[in-house]
C-alpha cells in the first residue's frame, strides 16, 4: 500500500512576520512600512499573503488605526518568538563588537513607562551588553553614582536649579496641575495634593507654586509611581504636579481659571561615570538618542 499524499502547511516567511510585527507595534501601516523599509501597499500585500495563507483575517482596520483579531494576535505572538529566536542563532556566529555589563539607574516612573521598552531596542544591537537595573530615587541614584557603584544614571531635575557638573540634559517637558475631570477636589480648602518624598522635582515645583500664592495645602497622598498618581486624581482625592502630556484619560490640567498657578519645566539628565567602558559608551548613546527622538513628550518619569 502507497503512502498517502501528506499536504505541507504553508511557511510563513521571516520577513512577513517581521512586517506584522511591526503593524502590531506601531497601530498603522504607514508607520510599519517605515519600519520594515517598505511601501504601505507592499505592507498591504504582505498581510492580504498572510490572510490567504491562513485563511482567516488577522487585522481589524478603520480610518484611524489598525488592531489585531485574536487569530491575528496569536500568531503575531508566536512570530515575535520566531523573529527572537532567529536573532539569537544569528548573533551566534557574529563575533560581538561591544560587550560587557553595564549598571543603570533609574526612578520608578521611568521603569513603569518606558524603560522596558528602551532595554528591547538596546538588546536587539547590542545582545552581549547585559544592563543590569537599579531603581530608586533620583536623590539616591547620584549618591550611588559617587560612590562608583552605577555606570550610568538616569534622574528627574529642575534645569534651573543646581545640578552636578557632569549631569547632561536629554530631555524636558513642562509640568502642570493636575486633577480629575469634573472632579471637586481642586475645589477643597486645603487642597489635598499628591505628591513624593521630598527632593522630588515634581514635588519641589507644585508645592513652591501653592506656597507663593499663598495657597492653603495638605499632602493626601504619596506614590513614587505615576500609576498611583493617577490613580488618586481619577478617584478625585487629590491634585497632583505632573508632566503635561499627562493629563490625559480622564484627568485634565488645572490652570489659572482654576486657581492654580503655570509650573515650569522639569528635565531628565544623563549621569554617566569616568572614564566610560565601550558598553557603557553605547548604553548611553542608546539612551540620549531613543529619550530624546522616541519618546519626546510621552515619556514621563519622577
Amino acid at each position: 500500500m502507497g503512502n498517502a499524499h501528506i499536504t505541507q502547511p504553508p511557511l510563513l516567511e521571516l520577513d512577513l512576520l517581521r512586517t506584522l510585527v511591526a503593524i502590531s507595534d506601531t497601530g498603522n501601516f504607514s508607520a510599519a512600512a517605515d519600519v520594515v523599509f517598505r511601501t504601505p501597499s507592499a505592507v498591504s500585500m504582505q498581510v492580504k499573503k498572510a490572510e490567504e495563507m491562513i485563511g482567516r483575517p488577522l487585522f481589524h482596520r478603520d480610518s484611524r488605526s489598525v488592531s489585531a483579531t485574536l487569530d491575528g494576535e496569536t500568531l503575531i505572538q508566536h512570530g515575535r518568538r520566531m523573529l527572537a529566536l532567529n536573532h539569537e542563532m544569528v548573533m551566534q556566529f557574529i563575533e560581538p563588537t561591544v560587550s560587557g555589563t553595564v549598571r543603570l539607574g533609574a526612578p520608578y516612573d521611568m521603569v513603569e513607562r518606558a524603560l522596558p521598552d528602551l532595554l528591547r531596542r538596546f538588546a536587539e544591537t547590542h545582545c552581549c551588553v547585559t544592563v543590569d537595573v537599579i531603581v530608586d530615587s533620583s536623590a539616591n541614584l547620584q549618591d550611588k553614582m559617587h560612590r562608583g557603584e552605577l555606570d550610568l544614571a538616569i534622574i528627574t531635575c529642575d534645569p534651573k536649579g543646581c545640578l552636578p557638573d557632569n549631569l547632561e540634559i536629554i530631555f524636558r517637558e513642562r509640568l502642570a496641575w493636575a486633577g480629575a475631570r469634573n472632579g471637586l477636589a481642586s475645589q477643597k480648602t486645603p487642597v489635598p495634593v499628591s505628591v513624593w518624598e521630598e527632593g522630588c522635582s515634581w514635588r519641589n515645583a507644585g508645592i513652591k507654586s501653592l506656597e507663593k500664592i499663598e495657597k492653603d495645602y495638605r499632602i493626601a497622598f504619596m506614590s513614587a509611581h505615576i500609576s498611583g498618581q493617577r490613580a488618586a486624581l481619577l478617584a478625585d482625592l487629590a491634585i497632583a504636579p505632573l508632566p503635561a502630556s499627562q493629563c490625559i484619560n480622564g484627568i485634565m490640567e488645572l490652570t489659572e481659571k482654576h486657581g492654580f498657578p503655570a509650573l515650569e519645566e522639569y528635565a531628565l539628565g544623563l549621569l554617566v561615570a569616568e572614564p566610560a567602558s565601550k558598553p557603557v559608551e553605547a548604553a548611553a548613546d542608546h539612551l540620549r538618542e531613543s529619550v530624546s527622538s522616541e519618546y519626546g513628550p510621552a515619556l514621563s518619569c519622577h
